[in-house]
């Protein structure tokens, strides 16, 4: 099972909003909303819950239950190790450092072209 604050958390961490998780997961943003409103287990039709998990999974979330191990215990979310089918949300690609252009002989900032 997965908490409300896991499925919060877990988007957090990748930067992922509802609406991409949603069409991720193949279900409606609602059910989202629905999932993340809960107190404290997700409740919901366990098909979808399956889904938003593998969905997050797909995009290098892994989940940390009860009894997993851990120094301190309790549940949570980690990214898995890098290159694990990590998403690139929309923020990171636009604030993404520029490449670097080319200058001219003189090193006054204008391309080579211009």
């Amino acid at each position: 099972m997965i908490s409300a604050g896991q499925l919060r958390a877990a988007r957090a961490l990748i930067g992922m909003d509802q609406k991409t998780l949603a069409e991720a997961a193949g279900v409606s943003v609602q059910t989202i909303q629905r999932m993340e409103a809960s107190e404290n287990l997700v409740r919901g039709v366990v098909e979808s819950l399956v889904k938003v998990i593998d969905a997050l999974e797909r995009h290098g979330i892994e989940l940390i239950n009860d009894a997993a191990t851990s120094a301190i215990g309790g549940r949570g979310v980690r990214l898995k190790a890098p290159g694990a089918g990590t998403y690139k949300s929309r923020d990171s690609v636009a604030n993404a450092p520029p490449k670097k252009r080319s200058m001219d002989t003189r090193g006054n900032g204008r391309p080579r072209n211009a």
